[in-house]
């Protein structure tokens, strides 16, 4: 079978960013992907002092979903690739590009032989193996195991109809690995680079069994950094990624310390930022607007749409009603909520799939503007929605709770939305329910909830990364939105024309469609982080698709 080397599909284009701050970080790469401002000179305490908003859900690379774990576990881990301070995937646990076979369907990969784990034993290829089978394997209950439907055998794992040792990955000896696929797959290189798909040791994980990454000593690491003092997830507001001596490329790794704290409130978060007890925080609304024109004030723009989920898990659900889901949305002034209440950069959103991601095969179209849905506030058609809604569902009044996380931004968010929708819609009750995040997530995943405000970060810099979300079944349709024309062109997309770009795209556009004019989900805008950063901190990477930051190539410069 003939080989040749594999590189990422011409029509995924990824951000390309300028951040608006004096070492906001980000740099430049050389080939390596290695990042060059990370050459310039580092004084001073290596020691970079950060606040999250949310504690972080899980440690484990089988079983996270969220942006605070990944950003963690980006850092503590590698895969076979790594994505560098350009977003391209670089070889990392790989000695160098895997090699791919003409159909698109095999790809061979030699390991760094030189990669160890934290405890000073090699990362084998068994590794890979014993990592991808845990993460597909039913019993472990992965949300994110729905991104192996691409590798051989994937799906029937996952279904129960086959054994996780007929997963498409075997290693061929100590340091290769055979990748076989179900289908053609354009965004596998950046796969190759997420967390889900990352190494696991077997001797570490049945050691501890259930109690495996339950704390930061209960794992092992084979990432620049390792985690320390994590007490436990959904519930520790204190961890640090500490410098790994073992990485193989530990001479890049400036910084000693990565020292991470759960502030939830903004204002606090801002003062302690002032008096330089920390380098880097979120900032959001009049906070964001205030400090707009600080140097040190950042944007950060993301490949994430966040969007309101109307729970339809029961037949008798008013949210099955289409014109009502039309209505709630016309209700909602997205401007007024992007200007006025969050002030962070965010914009409005004009579809599910967020702009300035990806591009057409044929004419460089970006998605959202091919797809030419229109989310408009209008309180007319809004009020028209709602009474032809009322006489299908035989009510004169609606009662809604929407449930969101505890932020600042999020309650903010939601209290806007309550008071958009109650204003415009007579008869309707809103009430608001923010909950902690991991509250939150274990809520939505349940089904505990009237609506919920959820969010949707890129995997990869490809459509599909959202619209797979709401397959008829797939976990991340917590509202269980279900259209059978939505499933069949998703599926075209994945199946029948994976190898046909233009055929593909077009399935996708099909796609998009088909749930905007359904309504199916409520985009609410799509996001971007306000930050103040140091200017004393360089050479953060930051990833619009995939985990959000890489601190390899970071350092302080007093």
């Amino acid at each position: 079978m003939k080989l040749k080397k594999s590189f990422a599909f011409g029509f995924i284009t990824l951000f390309s960013l300028t951040l608006a701050a004096c070492g906001n970080g980000g740099g430049n790469t050389d080939d390596s992907g290695s990042s060059k401002e990370a050459d310039g000179k580092a004084s001073g305490e290596q020691i970079f002092r950060i606040n999250e908003q949310q504690e972080m859900p899980s440690a484990d690379p089988s079983l996270a979903t969220d942006e605070v774990s990944f950003t963690a576990l980006n850092n503590v881990y590698e895969g076979i690739y790594r994505l560098d301070a350009k977003n391209k995937p670089q070889p990392a646990g790989a000695a160098e590009k895997a090699e791919m076979s003409e159909d698109g369907l095999v790809y061979k990969i030699k390991l760094n032989e030189d990669a160890k784990w934290s405890d000073g034993k090699p990362v084998k290829a068994e590794d890979y193996v014993y990592g991808w089978q845990r993460t597909v394997d039913p019993a472990t209950a992965s949300e994110y195991a729905s991104l192996y439907s691409a590798v051989k055998n994937g799906q029937e794992i996952m279904d129960g109809k086959k054994d996780k040792s007929e997963l498409g990955i075997k290693a061929v000896g100590d340091y290769e690995l055979e990748v076989t696929l179900q289908q053609v797959t354009p965004f596998m290189d950046y796969l190759f680079a997420f967390p889900s798909f990352f190494p696991q040791r077997q001797d570490v994980v049945e050691k501890y069994g259930a109690k495996f990454a339950a704390n930061s000593e209960n794992a092992v690491y084979n990432g620049p950094f390792t985690l320390a003092d994590f007490d436990g997830p959904g519930t520790d507001t204190e961890w640090s990624l500490k410098k790994n001596n073992e990485y193989w490329d530990n001479k890049t790794v400036k910084l000693d310390e990565v020292k991470v704290s759960v502030v939830k409130e903004a204002p606090t978060s801002l003062n302690l930022f002032q008096d330089g007890q920390v380098d880097e925080v979120v900032l959001s609304g009049e906070l964001a607007q205030q400090m707009a024109s600080d140097p040190e004030f950042v944007i950060e723009k993301e490949a994430s749409t966040q969007y309101m989920e109307l729970n339809q898990r029961e037949d008798s659900s008013p949210f099955k009603n289409e014109n009502l889901r039309k209505a709630i949305s016309y209700s909602i002034d997205r401007k007024s909520l992007v200007d006025s209440i969050l002030g962070d950069g965010s914009v409005e959103p004009k579809g599910l799939v967020p702009a300035d991601m990806s591009t057409s095969p044929k004419g460089d179209k970006d998605f959202a503007d091919e797809a030419g849905n229109v989310i408009a506030h209008d309180e007319k058609k809004a009020k028209e929605y709602w009474e032809k809604a009322k006489k299908e569902l035989g009510i004169t009044k609606l009662d809604m709770d929407i449930l969101s996380s505890d932020t600042d931004s999020s309650k903010k968010t939601v209290e806007y939305l309550q008071g958009a929708i109650q204003d415009t819609l007579d008869g309707v009750k809103v009430t608001v329910s923010p909950v902690p995040f991991a509250v939150r997530l274990d809520r939505s995943n349940k089904g505990d909830f009237t609506t919920t405000i959820g969010g949707w970060g890129a995997d990869y810099a490809d459509p599909s990364s959202f619209l797979n979300l709401f397959e008829t079944g797939n976990s991340y349709n917590r509202g269980h939105y279900s259209s059978p024309e939505y499933d069949k062109n998703v599926k075209a997309a994945a199946t029948t024309n994976a190898n046909d770009p233009e055929k593909r795209w077009d399935n996708m556009i099909d796609a998009e469609k088909v749930i905007m004019d359904d309504m199916g989900v409520v985009p609410l805008y799509q996001r971007a982080q306000a930050r103040m950063r140091s200017e004393k901190v360089k050479g953060i990477a930051f990833h619009p698709a995939g985990p959000k930051f890489d601190y390899k190539w970071a350092y302080i410069s007093e």
